[in-house]
């Protein structure tokens, strides 16, 4: 193939990956955003294998066809609960084939036209030692994150007294050992670069507690890109490099985006461990107190819905796991046909991972318009008669705007309280992911119905009819 033909392909595919990520900023224009990127990335493969230095399909068609086997089972198996922690898993991939990639070029120079053994430019060297850090701190951060969000390791910070120092010092000597290998081309230099960076993903992500979780998953998106683009650099592959460059700017945007939503700082973000300091100090309570609770049942919310002019639903990771977004629907639907207002709030951190709740309300074919961000909705809900929270938890707790010692203290909540009545539904009266206990719980307001959500709304459908 022509140079400049597939150079012009490849823009065509950079262009649909742009396309992709438009689209994909609105539920509205998902589907349109998925279809783009998939003809984007069907482009940049055929180009890629119709480039003459290719000179064997053999190993390209056998690891598309076993790894888009697996992508297909995956992708039939998932649960919608369990995308959090696929996507973590999948930025580990990106971050050990950077590794992959870069160990490559240096042990065969001359496959990738950067040089012989023991002569590879400079400039080669520098990107192969950029892109392999990051994509080992991703590699181990990521799966950090996969362990968490899966239940396999605990989601309370792991902390340690001078953890920071510690993380500098690593980050420092990774900086070292990137120049000492620039400077000789040492294989081992490379190597121990690479355990470092290794160790250091590990240190970085194992502070950060389940309430920011979403936060990191984002931003370990942004390092997959930038790991990609490192290597990109290497393979002199420019699309890799847009593509690379495209994920890790959207990434650190969305990270953005959310730290700002959650009252945290990027730069803690970036160095890990934030939030840890307020979850380390004591006096945060972690278990149900022993205060009244009014628990209600199904048929006592379905009277006073029934009685509301005005319904605001907020749904939580809860909800996801009961798989209750179809018969929250039709709840909503039959009190809609009773000329009750219903609208859905959503924080920027519901679930596990951004848009979470999105994707569930979308599936279940919830109308767009009637899905609000925090910030649109929150002043409402003084004037709101019932605030129905399924499986939510953590993103209603005052305690994130009274409890300095609060691991959530200072992120912004949906401000449920103020409505007239809340209804919790809710398996039983444990903490949420951040191990918090939520004094909304306690409220003359609330009223907790404790069950299954999927058949909480069933039972209120049934009640209502």
């Amino acid at each position: 193939m022509n140079p400049s033909f597939s150079s012009f392909l490849y823009l065509i595919s950079a262009v649909c990956f742009i396309m992709a990520l438009k689209g994909l900023s609105s539920a509205k224009t998902s589907r349109s955003g998925n279809l783009y990127g998939m003809i984007g990335m069907t482009i940049a493969i055929l180009t890629t294998m119709l480039i003459p230095s290719v000179a064997s399909y053999s190993y390209i068609l056998g690891g598309l066809t076993v790894g888009g086997a697996i992508g297909f089972v995956i992708a039939k198996r998932i649960k919608m609960t369990a995308l959090p922690q696929l996507v973590a898993g999948f930025h580990s991939f990106v971050g050990l084939a950077a590794v992959f990639v870069a160990a490559a070029a240096l042990l065969s120079p001359a496959t990738f036209g950067i040089g012989v053994e023991g002569a590879i430019k400079a400039s080669s060297l520098i990107e192969m030692g950029l892109g392999c850090a990051i994509g080992a701190i991703t590699f181990t951060g990521s799966l950090v994150a996969f362990g968490k969000l899966q239940g396999l390791i605990g989601g309370k910070p792991l902390l340690f007294k001078g953890q920071h120092q510690l993380n500098a010092v690593l980050g420092a000597l990774i900086f070292i050992l990137i120049a000492g290998f620039v400077g000789s081309e040492s294989h081992m230099l490379f190597w121990l670069m690479t355990l470092v960076a290794l160790a250091l993903g590990f240190l970085l992500i194992m502070p950060i507690g389940g309430a920011d979780m979403p936060v990191v998953v984002s931003m370990l998106n942004s390092y997959s890109g930038w790991a990609a683009a490192g290597i990109g650099f290497t393979l002199n592959n420019h699309l890799l490099i847009i593509t690379g460059a495209l994920v890790g700017a959207s990434g650190a945007i969305l990270s953005y985006i959310m730290c700002k939503g959650m009252n945290r700082s990027i730069i803690s973000v970036i160095l890990g461990g934030f939030g840890s300091e307020a979850a380390s100090n004591e006096g945060t309570s972690t278990q149900p107190d022993d205060r009244p609770v009014k628990v209600s049942s199904a048929e006592d919310a379905a009277f006073m819905l029934s009685n509301a002019r005005s319904v605001v639903i907020v749904p939580g990771y809860g909800m996801a796991v009961a798989q209750a977004q179809h018969a929250l629907r039709e709840m909503a639907d039959m009190l809609k046909k009773a000329g009750i207002k219903v609208r859905y709030a959503i924080h920027p951190v519901a679930g596990r991972m951004p848009g979470h709740m999105n994707v569930l309300l979308a599936e279940a074919n919830v109308p767009y318009d009637d899905v609000l961000e925090l910030e649109d909705i929150n002043s409402d809900f003084g004037s709101t008669d019932v605030a129905f929270v399924i499986g939510a938890n953590d993103i209603t707790n005052p305690a994130a705007k009274t409890d300095k010692t609060s691991p959530i203290y200072g992120m912004p909540i949906l401000d449920v309280e103020k409505a007239k009545t809340v209804l919790f539904i809710k398996r039983s009266l444990a903490s949420g992911y951040a191990g918090v206990d939520n004094d909304l719980f306690y409220r003359d307001n609330t009223f907790m119905v404790l069950g299954d959500a999927k058949k909480v709304c069933e039972e209120i459908i049934k009640s209502v009819d």
